[in-house]
């Protein structure tokens, strides 16, 4: 995996201080944050659900063997961590029931909390964050914390957490050698979890590389910036106000989704990531095949709504806000020296 480096760069210099996460899943609890209210009406039951200890997917399986439906008339808006508690909305189709009693489907470790009827299928992405509420353990310095809880205010780079590479970075060799075609996948959701990894690292290593040539907030001439809290993106123009915008923290600088396409990335910046990548044309050029398109992504991360208390010493409880597709370890990572007491997904 030497070829294809995975030891990030840090924005605020590796964390001094250690910490312990997942003791228990109610020590990582995630709350999604929906993009839309159930309006009441329809064919499609929107159910709420919180899960201990299980995963998206088999919850999915679990309501439609529970309503005799096929896979596809199940619906989620987006994958929740397994080793953890978290409530997530799905939806099932059943055109003409007028009313489902979900008490039989409640176990030890799924409780069914609200049902609502809705229009539309839930689909993926239909997301505007999640909250997540986390408890660090066994901390080694509790001032050194509170410091760094202060810069992670300021943003954290946006890298796709380890959960998108896989245990020991399996999803990341399986995509490049399905790229290369020395590796074949039949099963079409596995493909898509492989090659999306390749993607992610793509992302994750011009991020890193902005950072370690202190281009973390400085503008390139031909830089693509995205308004904070959204996926609305456009070429910088105005240097100088751009800047005071980023400044600000009302603009982010992007990285490349890569896909198929002209990427709207011009001049200096153009060049500059062309070159991140001169080494990876073996990939891209098989990305670019694939029939992904050119897509743009955050390089900042803002941990919305973020408090801290210590609990004991030792212990503290940390909450904050992501917009989707971020990943709560990403704030971790430059807040401390995590380890993990259980597995992550």
């Amino acid at each position: 995996m030497h070829q294809y480096p995975t030891d990030y760069q840090y924005l605020y210099a590796k964390p001094e201080c250690s910490a312990v996460i997942r003791s228990s899943n109610q020590d990582f609890k995630v709350f999604e944050i929906p993009a839309f209210e159930p309006d009441g009406e329809g064919e499609h039951w929107y159910i709420k659900i919180r899960k201990d200890g299980e995963n998206t997917d088999w919850v999915a399986k679990q309501l439609a063997n529970f309503f005799a439906v096929g896979s596809k008339e199940i619906g989620y808006a987006g994958k929740k961590d397994r080793h953890a508690i978290t409530e997530q909305w799905f939806s099932v189709c059943l055109p003409g029931i007028k009313a489902i009693d979900m008490d039989a489907f409640n176990t030890s470790s799924i409780t069914v909390i609200e049902v609502r009827k809705h229009s539309r299928k839930l689909r993926t992405g239909a997301l505007k964050g999640n909250r997540f509420e986390l408890v660090l353990r066994q901390v080694s310095d509790d001032q050194e914390l509170t410091k760094r809880l202060q810069l992670i205010e300021q943003g954290v780079p946006n890298y796709f957490g380890e959960q998108r590479f896989g245990f020991g970075g399996g999803n990341l060799t399986k995509g490049i050698a399905l790229l290369k075609e020395q590796f074949k996948e039949k099963n079409r959701s596995k493909k898509g979890l492989y090659i999306s990894a390749v993607r992610s690292w793509i992302f994750n290593h011009c991020l890193s590389n902005r950072i370690t040539e202190n281009l973390w907030a400085t503008l390139i001439e031909g830089d693509v910036v995205m308004l904070d809290g959204s996926h609305s993106h456009f070429l910088a123009d105005d240097l100088e106000q751009i800047t005071s915008r980023l400044l600000a923290l009302d603009l982010h600088l992007t990285g490349p989704l890569w896909g198929r396409g002209r990427s709207i990335v011009a001049a200096s910046a153009q060049q500059w990531e062309e070159a991140q990548l001169s080494t990876y044309t073996d990939i891209t050029e098989r990305l670019e095949y694939m029939g992904l398109k050119q897509e743009r992504r955050s390089l900042r991360l803002m941990p919305k709504n973020l408090t801290a208390k210590c609990t004991d010493p030792g212990t503290w409880l940390i909450s904050f806000e992501l917009t989707s597709g971020s990943f709560a370890t990403s704030v971790l990572r430059e807040l401390c020296d995590y380890s993990s007491a259980g597995a992550s997904t």
